[in-house]
């Protein structure tokens, strides 16, 4: 009985990792064939697509494509877009985030937890619930002209910046607090005795400690914040000034017919979000297994 249980466990075992593998790369398998059929028909000429079919064997690769949306399409002026809004709301989200998670989780009063509580409910928010009174609120409030040419909050890139940061900050304040509970209170104790401020502390102690943390949420604000396109078309409404998202859905309406080039600037649109990955992808995984090991 126990020579045949020896044997079942190998090969249980042997099963079940030539299942795992097969299952990881069916799903590789079905997660890069969009990706490669989009890539394959952005190098295609249209004419070419047009008449043998997007399933057919393709007679010549160009990269054609890519350089009439990048030119005609304007492409770098909606990556600009992005980027004057994506990095400007990545870098305050944080910074306010890191602030907040610092006073409810390192510091005992009476309402850190209701302020918690607080910060994490407004994610549980839909956004289209606050389409109307967000629209009023955006062409009452007056900025200087050097922020937005309209003079107002609606229909400026200051505009998504504040949104996409209203909307992000609870979740990096919860995901922060947790992960800096995890840091032990030794270290802000032997701070006071040496005579640290509590800026100091935040700043030159705690902060650095976080910057897994830190890495894995600029990761995914980035692509969150990038990606964004509700708010896009919502708060926006001067095609120059939108970003990369809503200028990809302008494109299908000037140009419904060319869907090459619409895969060729969908593809291109998707680069800076894998550049950052690429660049952040150690910080990003140790980020994500913070607390696996922990009691």
């Amino acid at each position: 009985m126990t020579t045949a249980l020896a044997v079942r466990g190998p090969r249980s075992g042997r099963f079940g990792r030539v299942s795992a593998q097969v299952f990881m790369l069916a799903a590789a398998v079905l997660w890069l064939t969009p990706i490669v059929f989009a890539l394959y028909v952005s190098l295609r000429p249209e004419k070419e697509t047009n008449r043998l079919g997007y399933v057919s064997i393709a007679h010549t690769l160009t990269l054609s494509n890519f350089t009439t949306a990048w030119k005609q399409g304007e492409m770098w002026r909606f990556f600009l877009n992005s980027v004057w809004i994506t990095v400007p709301a990545v870098v305050i989200t944080l910074m306010l985030a890191s602030g907040v998670a610092f006073v409810v989780s390192r510091l005992n009063f009476r309402f850190n937890i209701a302020l918690l509580i607080v910060f994490t409910a407004g994610n549980l928010l839909p956004q289209q619930v606050l389409i109307m009174p967000l629209y009023k609120i955006y062409n009452a409030v007056h900025v200087a002209s050097f922020l937005s040419d309209s003079g107002r909050l609606y229909d400026s890139r200051l505009g998504l910046v504040v949104i996409n940061v209203s909307f992000q900050l609870g979740f990096c304040v919860f995901v922060l607090s947790n992960y800096m509970k995890t840091i032990p209170t030794d270290i802000d104790e032997a701070a006071l005795v040496d005579g640290a401020s509590l800026w100091l502390r935040y700043w030159r102690i705690v902060l650095p400690l976080c910057r897994p943390a830190m890495a894995a949420l600029a990761t995914l604000l980035t692509t969150w914040i990038y990606n964004d396109f509700f708010w896009a078309i919502t708060l926006i409404s001067t095609g120059n000034k939108r970003p990369i998202t809503s200028a990809l859905n302008n494109l299908q309406g000037q140009f419904v017919t060319n869907q090459n080039m619409i895969a060729a600037a969908a593809l291109m649109a998707a680069i800076p979000t894998l550049v950052v990955y690429v660049l952040l992808q150690k910080q990003f995984i140790a980020g994500l297994s913070l607390g696996s090991s922990k009691g």
